[in-house]
């Protein structure tokens, strides 16, 4: 009683929600998949919240980031321990960025590998919905990685925007697809973006653009928190726990989805240079993290911290339900057919 006299209010929900969730005869991911209700009891979990004064107290991406409103969102986290902004609806002006940037000659890469089925799935609607909402105004290129290159789906661009399509050979297993994908964006980096973009965005591709997915979210290392995760105390994160695997964490700061991350290119060449040596000394082990390249990403951004987090917003799965914090989504799962588009 003692120590919890001395908690916060949110320290105490906090306690109270980790005890309440640990207790289930059987796993929470179990309760989680098949129970709408505990989904619903996790949006309850109070997050930590931002001690910063104002927000010229970031260590800043971007002289623009000193206009956050870190104090309009007082139900979330809008800034990390290190004094990272937490990009949410409610803290930026759109126009300032936007501004800024095209000042700047701010220039984009997306980054999306549409291999197997998963091209004739998702790939044209990526695109088509990536025309409305990613990047508006800026420069982009589309590097698009497939197996079959002739059946990519003509999309009309906008002027300053275009698209490149790289043969990739298709893995035999939807897994080693995901984790090799680390070299060949480093390798593109290298031969080509690097020489005509500022900054790169990595993204799966099956997912739709659904809003703004602006210039507010580029900084030198970005990530995402994970939708189905950012509630919950670090103690439930899925971090590789096997000692042998170059991922493995006991704890970290939040759990990062991997279905989004950028940065500067000079950022995201270092991190999947990093993760996918990760991933060769765990093969040469005959280990194989729990995650695949998102838990070597984890790994990565635990040691070096990103200087940008993106909000569930910019990657929502609707099938958590309502969560009052979430007021706009700008990117959203797309349906998962895992039966019939994975390979193994």
């Amino acid at each position: 009683m003692y120590v919890c006299g001395r908690l916060g209010p949110v320290q105490k929900m906090k306690v109270f929600f980790k005890y309440v969730l640990c207790i289930p005869l059987i796993p929470l991911s179990v309760y989680y998949l098949i129970c709408p209700s505990v989904r619903t009891l996790i949006g309850f979990i109070p997050m930590d919240k931002c001690t910063l004064k104002s927000a010229e107290m970031l260590i800043l991406d971007n002289v623009v980031d000193a206009s956050l409103d870190l104090g309009s969102r007082r139900d979330v986290q809008t800034c990390t321990s290190w004094k990272a902004p937490v990009i949410w609806e409610g803290m930026f002006d759109p126009d300032l960025y936007d501004q800024k940037h095209k000042m700047e000659g701010s220039s984009v890469a997306l980054t999306v590998f549409a291999v197997g089925r998963y091209l004739d799935a998702y790939l044209g609607t990526f695109l088509n919905s990536s025309e409305q909402h990613f990047m508006p105004g800026l420069p982009v290129t589309y590097y698009v990685f497939t197996d079959v290159p002739e059946k990519v789906p003509d999309v009309e661009l906008a002027s300053q925007r275009t698209l490149k399509v790289i043969k990739v050979e298709r893995s035999s297993r939807w897994q080693d697809i995901s984790m090799m994908r680390m070299k060949t964006i480093s390798d593109v980096i290298e031969s080509d973006i690097r020489h005509r973009c500022t900054h790169v965005f990595c993204f799966d591709v099956d997912q739709v653009f659904t809003g703004r997915f602006g210039s507010e979210a580029l900084g030198d290392s970005v990530a995402l928190l994970h939708a189905h995760y950012y509630h919950l105390p670090a103690t439930l994160f899925t971090y590789d726990r096997n000692r042998e695997s170059r991922a493995y964490m006991e704890t970290g700061d939040f759990y990062y989805h991997a279905a989004i991350f950028g940065g500067s290119w000079k950022s995201v060449k270092a991190l999947t240079d990093a993760c996918y040596q990760g991933i060769l000394e765990d093969k040469r082990n005959n280990v194989e993290a729990l995650w695949h390249d998102e838990s070597h990403l984890n790994k990565y951004m635990w040691l070096h911290k990103p200087s940008r987090v993106l909000s569930p917003e910019y990657c929502w799965d609707t099938s958590i339900g309502y969560r009052s914090d979430i007021k706009v989504t700008r990117l959203l799962w797309a349906p998962k057919y895992y039966d019939k588009l994975r390979t193994s």
